[in-house]
């Protein structure tokens, strides 16, 4: 410090501006000048270190500060909270922060989000010393959540969020609090929201849907497959799973209820309802055109189900078929043994299991008492089922 300098007062908070690009300008500083908090301009800043701030005037709006609409504080509402290193695909809390003069501003440029960082910042003053960074990461890579008392939320990289896989994303969501959970789901559309919790076992889905409310949770609901959804269905108290069910759309609400009716380990519990149902008459090309439609359930769907004029199961042919077939060809002229394995939706896990590896399927049907399809359970239904913990109320064994 200069002989001619004089203390103004001490630093206790930075002021930055979001959405001003990759990396926040700040805008100011908030400094105790005796029982005052005062705003300091960035503009008045000539030096800004790690122990001293260096002003072009002495001169301070002595006025409380006052945060303005798009105003996060750098101190209260970024430091110490969690954030998604988005280059990493992991949730972080940041224990220090950087910031770099870039042409005339001031900008946030990196957090440190070492463990030694924040255990360093606990320690006494004399520790404190020396900036020891730790694992710095460039905040361009950094996705922030709303700021406590921000009056905007802080949504400028959130576009990088939306490109992550879903199973990153629920990676993401399982590590954090819930408002920053709910936050994430709000940036992400209504379908891609619904992969992520696709993603996620059925209780931390239930945790999620208990927090929302029932026009969101239920929004989020209608877009997930609907075994996945009646697994989320069952684990909410009762008050809750009828509040979103009388939020959903009235045919979809019907749908869930049907399942639910279900018992928990039987195969009408764990079946995905996506069918692409044809008639024999139906070519090849009318088959491509139904599975385009229903391309985002590709997932569930490994064959196409062939059904008489009554809507009773014929044959189910799988994808692999129609591929090879010219698309002026019938779909009578690709049925034919060998025929599909079927359940009925009563059936339980060991009955489901034996007739999967009894016919070495990758599926098979449920129908109900008339042999009309209900639905298909996939290899990968019944592992959901096993990991879920569930088998473990069925006694079965494979040898």
């Amino acid at each position: 410090m200069n002989d001619d300098a004089a203390l103004v007062g001490r630093v206790v908070d930075g002021v930055a501006q979001w959405g001003t690009g990759l990396y926040p300008a700040v805008t100011g500083l908030v400094v105790r000048v005796g029982p005052r908090r005062a705003f300091v301009h960035a503009k008045q800043i000539a030096d800004l270190a790690n122990r001293l701030v260096r002003l072009e005037s002495a001169v301070v709006d002595l006025r409380d500060f006052v945060r303005r609409p798009g105003e996060a504080l750098l101190g209260t509402d970024v430091l110490d909270h969690q954030v998604v290193d988005v280059d990493g695909a992991r949730v972080v809390r940041t224990s220090d922060l950087y910031l770099a003069r870039v042409n005339e501003l001031f900008r946030l440029v990196g957090a440190d989000v070492g463990t030694g960082t924040f255990l360093r910042r606990l320690a006494p003053a004399r520790w404190r010393r020396d900036v020891a960074p730790e694992r710095v990461i460039n905040w361009a890579d950094v996705a922030p959540f709303s700021a406590p008392g921000a009056t905007v939320k802080l949504r400028a990289h959130h576009q990088v969020l939306r490109e992550l896989h879903p199973a990153e994303l629920a990676g993401l969501l399982q590590d954090l609090g819930r408002e920053e959970r709910r936050e994430l789901l709000t940036v992400l559309s209504p379908d891609a929201a619904a992969d992520v919790l696709e993603e996620m076992k059925p209780d931390e889905v239930t945790e999620l849907l208990r927090e929302a409310p029932a026009g969101e949770a239920a929004d989020l609901l209608a877009r997930m497959e609907p075994d996945e959804a009646v697994d989320a269905l069952r684990e909410l108290p009762a008050e809750d799973r009828t509040a979103i069910l009388r939020a959903l759309p009235a045919e979809a609400a019907e749908h869930l209820s049907g399942l639910l009716a279900y018992p928990e380990g039987r195969a009408g519990g764990f079946m995905t309802t996506h069918l692409v149902l044809l008639r024999a008459t139906d070519t090849v090309a009318t088959a491509r055109e139904a599975l385009k439609e229903r391309h985002v359930h590709g997932g569930d769907i490994d064959a196409v189900v062939v059904v008489d004029e009554d809507g009773r199961l014929v044959d189910d042919v799988p994808l692999f078929d129609l591929l090879l077939a010219e698309p002026g060809t019938t779909v009578a002229d690709l049925v034919g043994p060998p025929w599909p394995a079927t359940v009925t939706p009563e059936a339980d896990l060991a009955v489901v299991v034996e007739k999967l590896v009894t016919n070495r399927s990758s599926s098979l049907l449920v129908l109900d008492a008339d042999e009309r399809p209900l639905g298909r359970i996939l290899a990968d239904d019944v592992l959901d089922v096993l990991v879920a913990g569930r088998a473990r109320r069925w006694p079965w064994r494979v040898r």
